[in-house]
Order: C-alpha cells, then sequence, then structure tokens
C-alpha cells in the first residue's frame, strides 16, 4: 500500500524533552499519596491532576524508556480529571487495563475531552495538544508514546498507511478483542522484562528488538482499527463551556462563584450549564467547581509551610471562607485534614 506523508501539525520535536540524549533503555517506578505528584511522575509529559471522588489517594507508575518510545503502567485509587500535554512529534495511544470485569464495567466511564467510552477501546492523541481525561476510581491503564518519525519508518516498512490527519482528529480507537488483549499482554511483558542490569551492547540488541515488536503492533492496531471522527460540534460547544467556567474560577480563585454568575458570565441558561456539565464530564457544575477549589487549596497548602502561611490563609484565598466546613469537605475529599496536609508539604 502507499505510505503517507506525515501531517504538518506533527511539529519537530523539542530537544528538551525526551530523548535524543536519553540512555538507550530506562526503567523506573514510583508510589505517591496526591494526585498531583503523580501527574508530575512521566517523563516529558506537562500535566496537572484534579481529585474528584472521596478518599484517600494512592498513584502508581511503571516507566520504561525506549529510544523512540515510551511505555507505562499508571493505576490511581480514585477519579482523577487530568489535564495533559505530550511533547510533540509523538502519538500517545492509551489502553484501559481490561484484566479483569470490574475494570471493563469502569471503562465505560472514562472521559477524554468529555467523549465517553461507547465501544470503542483505545484512546489515542497527538502531541502538542492538550486533551482532558476524566477516569473513574481503581483506574489502571497502558500507555505507550511514539515519536512519530519512527512510526512513519515502520509502517513504510510494512507497506502500511497512516492517516494522520484522521487521527489528529480522532479520540477512540475501536479495536477487536483479540488485537486489544494481545497489545496489553505486549505491553505488560514489555514493562516486567525490560531490558535493565545487561551489559551495553546487549541492552541495545534487546532494547532495538522490544522497540521493533512494539512499533509493528503499533502500526497493527493503526491500520486495523477503526478511529472514530472527532467530536461532534454540539458536544465541541459544551466543552467550551466547561472551559470557560473553570477558566472563571481560577482567575478569580478567592471568589465562590455561584451558578447565576456562571450562567450571567457564560450567556447560558441554568439548564444549559447544567447539561453542559452533566455531558462532559458526568459531574453537575458545583460538585466539578467546589472540587477544583479544593484541588487548588491543597496544592497551596502543600507548600504554606515553606511559605509561612497557615490553613486559614490558604482557606480564604480559594474562597472558602467557614472553616469548619472548609475542613470538612477537605478531609472527605482527600481523606486527612488541611493540617495534616500542610504538615506533610513541609518535610
Amino acid at each position: 500500500m502507499p505510505t503517507a506523508t506525515p501531517s504538518s501539525a506533527f511539529r519537530a520535536p523539542s530537544a528538551s524533552v525526551w530523548c535524543n540524549q536519553s540512555p538507550v533503555v530506562a526503567l523506573r517506578s514510583s508510589l505517591v499519596h496526591d494526585a498531583d505528584e503523580q501527574a508530575s511522575q512521566l517523563t516529558g509529559w506537562n500535566q496537572q491532576y484534579d481529585q474528584l471522588s472521596c478518599g484517600a489517594f494512592s498513584g502508581e507508575l511503571l516507566e520504561l524508556q525506549l529510544p523512540q518510545m515510551q511505555v507505562f503502567r499508571e493505576r490511581v485509587s480514585q477519579s482523577v480529571r487530568q489535564s495533559c500535554t505530550l511533547w510533540s512529534d509523538a502519538l500517545w495511544l492509551g489502553l484501559p487495563d481490561m484484566s479483569n470485569m470490574s475494570a471493563m464495567a469502569d471503562q465505560a466511564h472514562i472521559r477524554i475531552n468529555g467523549r465517553l467510552n461507547v465501544g470503542h477501546d483505545i484512546m489515542l492523541r497527538p502531541g502538542d495538544e492538550p486533551f482532558e481525561l476524566l477516569t473513574p476510581p481503581a483506574h489502571s491503564i497502558f500507555g505507550v508514546v511514539v515519536r512519530q518519525q519512527a512510526l512513519q519508518a515502520a509502517a513504510e516498512r510494512q507497506g502500511s498507511r497512516i492517516d494522520w490527519a484522521g487521527l489528529q482528529q480522532a479520540h477512540w480507537l475501536q479495536a477487536g478483542g483479540t488485537s486489544r488483549a494481545r497489545s496489553q499482554r505486549l505491553l505488560q511483558a514489555a514493562l516486567v522484562n525490560a531490558p535493565v542490569g545487561l551489559s551495553p551492547a546487549l541492552q541495545a540488541r534487546h532494547a532495538q528488538a522490544l522497540q521493533s515488536e512494539l512499533l509493528d503492533m503499533v502500526v497493527g492496531l493503526l491500520e486495523h482499527g477503526i478511529a472514530d471522527p472527532g467530536p461532534r460540534q454540539s458536544l465541541a460547544k459544551r466543552q467550551r463551556v466547561v472551559s470557560q467556567a473553570r477558566e472563571l474560577v481560577l482567575a478569580r480563585p478567592d471568589h465562590a462563584v455561584t451558578v447565576p454568575e456562571l450562567c450571567e458570565q457564560l450567556h447560558v441558561s441554568r439548564r444549559t450549564l447544567q447539561y453542559c456539565f452533566e455531558d462532559v464530564l458526568g459531574l453537575s457544575p458545583l460538585q466539578y467547581l467546589r472540587a477544583i477549589r479544593l484541588n487548588g487549596a491543597r496544592r497551596q497548602l502543600r507548600q504554606a509551610a515553606l511559605r509561612q502561611q497557615s490553613v486559614q490563609d490558604v482557606a480564604v484565598n480559594w474562597g472558602f471562607w467557614h472553616f469548619s466546613q472548609f475542613a470538612s469537605d477537605y478531609r472527605k475529599l482527600f481523606g486527612e485534614t488541611p493540617s495534616t496536609t500542610r504538615k506533610a508539604g513541609a518535610h
């Protein structure tokens, strides 16, 4: 089959992120107890996480770096809103962990840019394109990030064509159960049997062979999977309303904006605002915006001791004037008191 020229939307990589200077192979793992700290663990990504479900947070990451690829498995205990951007000249594929029945049920609750998983299996986004994920509690996902040039070369070797323009718009890739399961097994094996601790020559050969196998896997998924055509116009409009509401909250964090104020500033009815949030996030406006403010307070509390700020200072900065209610809501969401977070941040 003829090959395609990559879209100009895929820009040249930045030398400051990922890679040309990275080792042939590197394996790292982390275990953290804060959503935003979890967001900072993934190499080369620009991310921010907001915890949405109630309870203590734990997050795990196992990440493998190869010369032209990144493979990882991430697990988080709570529902999280993730704001993500990966580096340019790359394509990310996210495979929700389907190793048990509860994971299969939870997959339907994953949203990418407001789009629910309705039968599609694999998420995908290009580099330098910010996107949002909303993941359920006890979420586990395998991810693979591939340099565009390496993927194009692998496709050419196989005589395959990559529809770069289509991938720019797509969010979900429908794949057969067999190919999805095989891909997950391969990614799991790559992480478990990473070529580390070997001699440099043997490690380089092992890494090259592993990378070739993974590239072939991605090409196969893209060639035989069915990419969605992109979000419908009505959802895009609702996404903009939700995004604008968030921006209004963050522009004046010390002011607890009300639903009538949001409706007035966004020029929408109360019912429209409710529909926008339910469609994009599956949450009410008040639930989401309060969670955003509580997460903002948590980020500041983790630095408060170093900045000689009190819990009350932080609460007021984020529009919480009733301190006992703030402490109660905070503990319900994060599973610890504001003062505990402040003390932990000082160490």
